[in-house]
């Protein structure tokens, strides 16, 4: 997330409340709960690699203290320390300010910045507790002296009382850091935060419960996930399941079988509703031959197979269902292999006007590389005939590369406009979307893998962001997980009034849950 204000009118203000006094250092003594933030001026900072300088960048009679950083010789960073919080603080999320009065800076350049954080915890090695931060792409501000308030980490668990050691680094090696003038680091500020809300509990119990989708019935909760002994997708003794819930997910029906093939797998893969209400549901069926079926339900009890559509291509993965008016329903889908490097990769849409009945096919890109592949798409459609989605990136490593794509269309999802976004907090994450009629904002939630083991969401203006997908707000944290990669992930959300409900599993193998986290929707800001 990015603030460009103008750098006189920011930087004087700091200095009026005594932002830069070193006293900032300290950590408040009250509860977290009034957000205190602890800053650390430049004055307070030293180096920590390569060979950044301390200047004063002026303008005027304005001389604000900076770390200048290269756009130019990678592996420039500057640290420090900050006291320990108390017991009731959980986490800590990170922000920076910088700026630049060099005469090139323009918003057609982005820079590019990560955090390194760690505790010095008694008994334990300072080490210990070292996190690298996700790389954080954000666009220059139009001209020199604008200073910009950048989030580089939103939910950094902490322990109580320990020392936290900052390190700032930007990344001029990174392909997204296209400035290649120094900018200027004026300050760190580090906010504590209370524990996130524990999520409610769907399915919970021996087994390999996994890939939950959740839908709305009016009032009604449906979350149906699928059963096996690992994390696998064609053996026999993996089937999918059913639960309801009417009171907003705080207790669940019997579990109830959807699918039970024999001689197949069945994983629950993609939701949605048909015009009349009903959820539907597409469950992918593998085992000698690969097939995805649909299944129909009235009251999420009782599932009924309505489809079962013969491809030219077939997909690994048929995804949510959504209405699109001139069309009728749609979903998208995603072809090729998660291991092979391609290009022989490929995505499109299905396409039914009988209510799922029948569906036909349409290719929108093929023959793609795996750093070009949007897979596990989630779309909403926006009205005048325009739809966004969002994808899943296969890549890996830390860098801005290994980001989720943003997709649009501007006439009713014939043809597609792909390009990738700056949403890099991602490791193999589904994501979910919701768009809210009140307020017609949207919501993108994913799963953060690995050492992360967060739920995240971020929330954008629809018609923002449709022409401009590298200039994504950054994320809050929902929920906390599982950090074990593999055990742990796939976001899907469906909402009643003014509640999101957000399924994912969790665990470590051979044992995972099906948990859904309740988030209020985002409100507009007046």
């Amino acid at each position: 997330m990015t603030r460009p204000i103008s750098i006189l009118s920011c930087l004087l203000a700091m200095l009026a409340v005594g932002e830069f006094d070193s006293v900032k250092a300290e950590t408040p003594t009250s509860s977290v709960w009034n957000g205190t933030p602890v800053s650390l001026t430049a004055n307070e900072m030293s180096i920590a690699t390569g060979q950044p300088s301390l200047v004063l960048m002026s303008s005027g009679s304005t001389h604000v203290p900076v770390w200048s950083l290269s756009g130019g010789t990678v592996g420039q960073s500057v640290s420090g320390v900050v006291d320990g919080f108390p017991s009731d603080v959980a986490a800590v999320k990170v922000e920076i300010v910088v700026t630049t009065n060099d005469k090139e800076t323009s918003s057609d350049f982005s820079d590019v910045y990560r955090v390194h954080l760690s505790q010095m915890v008694e008994g334990a090695p300072f080490t210990a507790r070292n996190f690298l931060g996700d790389v954080v792409r954000t666009t220059l501000p139009p001209a020199p002296l604008y200073a910009r308030t950048i989030l580089l980490e939103s939910y950094y668990e902490v322990k109580p009382h320990a020392p936290i050691t900052v390190r700032v680094q930007r990344e001029p090696g990174d392909p997204a850091d296209t400035f290649t003038r120094p900018t200027g680091l004026a300050l760190v500020r580090v906010t504590p935060l209370p524990a996130l809300a524990k999520p409610l509990v769907v399915q919970e119990g021996p087994g390999y419960d996994s890939w939950p989708m959740m839908q709305a019935m009016g009032d009604k909760l449906v979350c149906t996930y699928s059963r096996g002994s690992g994390h696998t997708i064609g053996e026999d003794a993996r089937a999918v399941y059913a639960r309801t819930s009417t009171d907003q997910g705080k207790s669940w029906t019997p579990e109830t079988v959807v699918a039970n093939s024999p001689g197949y797998g069945d994983v629950t893969v993609g939701k949605g509703l048909d015009s009349t209400g009903a959820m539907l549901l597409w469950v992918r069926r593998v085992g000698k031959q690969w097939h995805h079926d649909l299944y129909r339900t009235t009251d999420g009890v009782k599932f009924e197979l309505i489809a079962t559509p013969e491809m030219e291509v077939t997909p690994i993965q048929i995804t949510d269902v959504i209405d699109v008016p001139t069309v009728g329903l749609m979903a998208l889908w995603f072809a090729g292999s998660y291991g092979d490097p391609g290009p022989n990769h490929s995505w499109g849409t299905l396409t039914s006007s009988d209510d799922g009945k029948t569906w036909k096919q349409n290719v929108i890109e093929a023959e793609l590389t795996k750093e070009n592949w949007p897979t596990e798409p989630s779309a909403v459609y926006l009205g005048d005939g325009k739809l966004l989605a969002i994808g899943r990136t296969e890549v890996g490593g830390n860098s801005t590369t290994r980001s989720q794509f943003q997709m649009v269309s501007t006439d009713y999802g014939a043809t597609w406009k792909r390009s990738p976004t700056n949403i890099s907090d991602v490791v193999i994450s589904t994501p979910s979307l919701i768009l809210d009629a009140d307020t017609g904002l949207l919501s993108n939630y994913y799963y953060q893998r690995g050492p992360r083991g967060l739920l995240r969401r971020r929330v954008v203006d629809p018609n923002f962001i449709f022409d401009h997908p590298q200039s994504w707000p950054a994320s809050e944290a929902i929920a906390a997980g599982s950090q074990l990669t593999v055990d742990a992930g796939n976001a899907n959300a469906t909402w009643i009034g003014d509640k999101h409900f957000i399924s994912y599993y969790s665990g470590a193998a051979p044992d995972t849950s099906v948990f859904v986290a309740e988030v209020p929707a985002p409100q507009a800001e007046k």
